[in-house]
């Protein structure tokens, strides 16, 4: 699972998603791309999953970069517990994403094979997404 080596603060507050991501938001890497349409928490196991699933696909044949890394800690208390004793226990890590973002980037293959791993990529995430190409350079 991607998570960080080391962080200086532990539990992070909620904070707010809203806005458009402007940095991150071009096909930059590879040829194709998948594109988020909407503001969400990617976890970590739904980032590996997502992975997973476009490298199956394209049978390890293609290279792919994942432009998102989960750097936001999520707490989580025990079931049944009262309100107060301070905040919970870390749980997961997630990465915030706002609509334009890209996800995952990869070439070496042709377009049908890619959006089809981009397909199988996106049922494995929280959001809404789009499959896109680089633009003409």
């Amino acid at each position: 699972m991607l998570m960080p080596k080391k962080v200086k603060y532990r539990k992070m507050q909620k904070g707010r998603m809203t806005g458009k991501a402007y940095r991150g938001s071009k096909v930059s890497f590879g040829e194709y791309g998948l594109k988020a349409m909407e503001p969400g928490w990617v976890t970590n196991r739904q980032i590996e999953s997502a992975r997973v699933a476009i490298n199956r696909h394209v049978k390890r044949g293609c290279k792919v970069w994942i432009r998102i890394f989960p750097d936001k800690p999520i707490t989580k208390k025990p079931a049944e517990t009262r309100m107060g004793k301070g905040k919970g226990a870390l749980d997961t890590w997630v990465a915030v994403v706002k609509p334009g973002r890209i996800l995952y980037e990869m070439s070496g293959v042709d377009e049908a094979v890619a959006k089809e791993a981009m397909r199988l990529a996106a049922h494995k995430l929280s959001i809404a997404t789009k499959f896109v190409k680089r633009m003409g350079q």
